[in-house]
């Protein structure tokens, strides 16, 4: 298993200055434009101007408007289609006109979960010591610190990678995208890097590939595991679609191995590759299409 920066002077030259002199005393003087240089009292009579009103979100937002925001259709299209029943707020069909959402409600559109947000897609090449959560009370560096110039959206990580483990893992602010990522219906391939602290056995790589392994009492999907080629018998590639916690951490615990270092290389089709460690990209429009195909 293969595993991989003569300006002009602003006025013309001849062109003379005013004489701002002159310019004051022509102005006391009367001279000029009548009304020149006089300031218009207000009159008691006079209505002032009343003052802008900042329309803010604070109150929520039009569900026109965001269904709008999610690139679905113009306001006015999203009239005609929230009247015929297709948006839905909180699990409630909303056909009302003028109705306003709040930016934590969950908002359905044809049955699909909907953001006004740009939707965001980020792949870090993760390193060592940094946890997968979103921020940690204990003050241990977290992947969002790696992440949080990458986009003014929040974004939330896809699964998770634990502290030691390193490689590929994905951000977004798609929840569909995230739900299918994540989900083992899907088959997301998974592929990692195992250094183990022996060599493996051929009866346990056996034992593997058999398709019957279980750990914890619950069976696991091994898609795939063969030695890397051109390595030791101790580099060992494993592809699974397993979300559970430290699984293959767990798969070779199981077995008598200690996993020295563990690196995931592809993730739903997508490889290191370009990416050093500790930093990310955005996705490729065409690497979002085909998550949406899966």
């Amino acid at each position: 298993m293969s595993t991989e920066k003569n300006s002009s002077r602003g006025r013309q030259q001849g062109s003379s200055r005013p004489n701002s002199k002159r310019s004051s005393n022509s102005q006391r003087s009367g001279e000029g434009k009548p009304g020149q240089g006089l300031k218009k009292r207000p009159s008691k009579f006079e209505k002032k101007a009343p003052a802008k009103v900042i329309k803010t979100d604070a109150d929520g937002i039009r569900l026109n408007k965001y269904i709008s925001n999610s690139g679905i259709c113009s306001r006015r299209e999203a009239d005609v289609l929230i009247a015929a029943g297709s948006a839905m707020v909180n699990g409630k069909v909303i056909t009302e006109m003028g109705y306003k959402v709040q930016l934590t409600d969950e908002v359905r559109f044809d049955g699909s979960l909907i953001n006004p947000e740009t939707k965001r897609y980020i792949l870090l090449n993760k390193p060592k010591n940094y946890i997968t959560t979103m921020d940690d009370e204990r003050g241990r560096k977290t992947v969002m610190e790696l992440v949080h110039m990458a986009t003014k959206e929040r974004i939330y990580p896809v699964g998770r990678l634990d502290r030691n483990t390193t490689g590929l893992l994905m951000f977004t602010n798609d929840g569909e995208i995230a739900k299918k990522l994540t989900h083992p219906k899907h088959n997301v391939r998974k592929l990692y890097h195992a250094s183990l602290d022996r060599k493996l056995a051929i009866k346990d790589l056996q034992t593997l590939s058999s398709g019957d392994f279980s750990v914890e009492g619950k069976k696991v999907f091994i898609d795939d595991v063969a030695f890397v080629e051109g390595e030791s018998k101790t580099e060992v590639g494993i592809e699974i679609h397993s979300g559970r916690n430290r699984i293959v951490r767990k798969i070779f615990e199981s077995l008598g191995y200690k996993v020295v270092k563990l690196d995931r290389v592809i993730f739903a089709g997508m490889t290191k590759k370009n990416i050093q460690r500790g930093h990310w990209r955005h996705l490729t429009e065409q690497e979002v299409n085909n998550l949406k195909m899966l």
